[in-house]
């Protein structure tokens, strides 16, 4: 069974949020985890997937709008949990009355994005050494 929650970063998921985290960004993609954990996520809503009991995916999203973080454990994906976690993010937006929601997709993930109505503008930009381009969304309610 999968569950995707909207949750807090608090002390009783914050622990599970930076385990992912921290094997998706730091361990896989070499981020430094200063430039991941950045200081915004008490003020963010996250969202937190769970498998059969397990923690196994997790995104969120700042006051602006602007979705991030996504990240989802080697054992779980292929399974829709990013999706899941992105619409529900998506739904977040809604309910807050946002009109507008966008992201800086990793460039392997643009066609992921476009397939949840995400649509690309900007140029390309770098970051943590890894390209970049900017999605968004708009007209959410």
């Amino acid at each position: 069974m999968i569950e995707t929650i909207v949750i807090k970063f608090d002390e009783q998921y914050a622990p599970g949020i930076r385990n992912i985290r921290n094997a998706v960004f730091t361990d896989e993609q070499h981020i430094d985890p200063d430039m991941d954990f950045d200081g915004q996520d008490r003020d963010a809503v996250h969202v937190l997937s769970i498998c059969n009991g397990n923690y196994a995916g997790t995104g969120r999203m700042l006051k602006d709008g602007h979705i991030g973080r996504l990240a989802v454990l080697k054992d779980y994906r292929g399974q829709g949990l990013g999706a899941k976690m992105v619409l529900s993010l998506v739904k977040e937006a809604e309910n807050r009355g946002m009109k507008r929601i966008y992201l800086g997709a990793q460039k392997h993930a643009v066609g992921f994005y476009k397939k949840l109505g995400f649509s690309v503008y900007g140029d390309p930009y770098t970051e943590v050494n890894i390209e970049h381009i900017y999605m968004e969304k708009i007209s959410l309610a």
